[in-house]
């Protein structure tokens, strides 16, 4: 049986899916992914596919999802710097042992890849995906096709700017989207008083004003990020994925209620807002269906 194996290199985990051209998932792998001063993850990962071809046969594509900007020509991750930043420059083609290439995505193009496949996304044409855990990545489709950019960095939608007075994130942007809803900052965000969002909304459970406070302003937050993404690239679908949005109806009701206040909607036309539904395997069935594609 013909099938693709989709291999997403994660910081904290190395999650891969074997997937056949008609959708069906014959299996979804997890592992830790060993970063560090002398990674071993390329090494892992070759034994891990080695162990799948002689438990299923030979993959007839593999596709690989990493952090950073893809090359061009989709054979490494051109651009990473910091953690993960030996993936930058690597060519998975031989490594893996095969003849033709390996092809290599953004991680959050290959979710958003994923979940217009098998996901949230399926049959739409125009999509956002926005993952808030850390920070805030994303992706943009455009009638079909993943909108990559002049250097591959077209989707990176936690880094646009919703106060130009604020401190800027990690790329120099000033008061981004990222810094006002991600992980990355709760701690400022509440004066150290929260470690983690889920935290947070323990609190807000509880009845505490101010965590309620706080999670209003991030959504007020979000719901501004979300109606400029919207009016930038006029999408049918906004998917919402990453681990904040455990937070279920405490993110999706208030949310909503922010867009029907804020967000332009000519002749009516509303843009729906979805939980993304593939999980943390997202960017592996994506992997997958862009080696397909290619």
């Amino acid at each position: 049986m013909d099938y693709a194996l989709g291999i997403d290199v994660g910081a904290t985990n190395v999650k891969a899916a074997a997937v056949t051209p008609a959708g069906d998932v014959l299996r979804r792998d997890c592992f830790e992914t060993r970063d560090g001063a002398a990674p071993t993850w390329p090494e892992e990962i070759q034994r891990y596919v080695q162990r799948v071809s002689r438990e299923r046969g030979e993959a007839r594509w593999i596709g690989v999802a990493c952090p950073g900007l893809a090359a061009r020509d989709g054979r490494t991750i051109a651009w990473m710097q910091g953690r993960m930043a030996a993936v930058q420059g690597f060519d998975w083609t031989r490594p893996l042992g095969r003849t033709d290439r390996v092809p290599v995505l953004n991680d959050a193009h290959a979710a958003l890849l994923g979940e217009t496949w098998l996901g949230a996304g399926v049959g739409a044409k125009n999509v956002v995906l926005l993952t808030l855990g850390t920070g805030v990545g994303g992706a943009v489709m455009c009638d079909g096709k993943l909108l990559r950019g002049a250097i591959g960095r077209a989707g990176h939608v936690g880094h646009i700017s919703l106060n130009p007075s604020g401190p800027v994130d990690i790329v120099g942007t000033p008061g981004s989207l990222e810094d006002a809803v991600g992980d990355c900052t709760i701690r400022a965000r509440s004066g150290g008083r929260f470690a983690s969002t889920v935290e947070l909304l323990e609190s807000v459970k509880a009845g505490d004003e101010n965590a309620s406070r706080i999670w209003a302003d991030s959504i007020q937050a979000l719901a501004a990020g979300v109606v400029s993404i919207i009016n930038c690239v006029d999408p049918e679908l906004v998917i919402l994925g990453g681990g904040i949005c455990g937070a279920g109806t405490m993110l999706t009701e208030p949310l909503a209620r922010r867009l029907d206040e804020i967000e332009w909607r000519p002749l009516g036309d509303r843009v729906r807002i979805v939980l993304a539904t593939l999980g943390e395997h997202a960017g592996a069935l994506g992997a997958a269906r862009n080696a397909m594609q290619v």
